[in-house]
């Protein structure tokens, strides 16, 4: 790629980068180290992408987890870095069927009428609940099962 086409494809493809991160941290309350820990791509190589620190072109399987894991098209990288766009894109899966009052609680985040402050409780809460450890009940019955 001839030097004056590659700095424009890197502060787009920075754009590109940075627009995906904050809206993993403003919809799923996401940090740069969750992101990285659910798309399997390091923050080395996120930061890199950010500050278009790169001389060879990220590697295609980064893009497509980076992207596969915040949910995004790899098509619109691949078009962003002036790859081959006329391969066929993998079909999203579909996705898994979601528990009424999740999706109860998603309405809610994105309701222009909720509060930022209950908006901030309800992902707090959410996750403490994904993170925590099993109570000490579910414990003791796994060991019932497995005695």
């Amino acid at each position: 790629m001839p030097p004056d086409t590659a700095q424009p494809r890197k502060l787009a493809f920075a754009a590109f980068v940075r627009k995906a991160l904050d809206d993993a941290r403003a919809i799923r309350a996401w940090t740069g180290v969750e992101v990285a820990r659910r798309t399997g791509v390091s923050r080395q190589t996120i930061n890199r992408w950010l500050r278009g620190d790169w001389t060879t072109d990220p590697e295609p399987q980064r893009v497509v987890a980076f992207c596969e894991g915040l949910g995004i098209s790899p098509t619109v990288a691949f078009g962003i870095l002036g790859w081959d766009r006329s391969a066929p894109a993998r079909p999203a899966p579909p996705p898994p069927p979601m528990d009424p009052d999740v999706e109860a609680l998603l309405r809610r985040l994105v309701d222009p009428n909720v509060s930022e402050a209950e908006k901030f409780h309800i992902r707090e809460t959410i996750r403490y609940l994904a993170y925590r450890p099993p109570l000490r009940i579910e414990r003791e019955r796994g060991q019932e099962r497995a005695g």
